[in-house]
């Protein structure tokens, strides 16, 4: 059966990361993960700050 991810799963998924993109790279992944997860959320919520000034002249 398959159970949770642990906390030695996390630490092997972190350390194969680093490895494969460098220390320097991971926070702006991160960064980039968490601005599409943003975005994502602010779209499904229908936000109308998400929109453009140029959506809000044609509506």
């Amino acid at each position: 059966m398959l159970r949770s991810i642990g906390l030695p799963e996390l630490v092997v998924i972190l350390v194969i990361a680093v490895v494969l993109f460098g220390g320097k790279k991971i926070p702006e992944l991160a960064k980039g993960l968490g601005e599409g997860i943003r975005n994502f959320k602010d779209s499904l919520k229908g936000d109308a700050s998400a929109t453009t000034p140029d959506d809000k002249k044609q509506a």
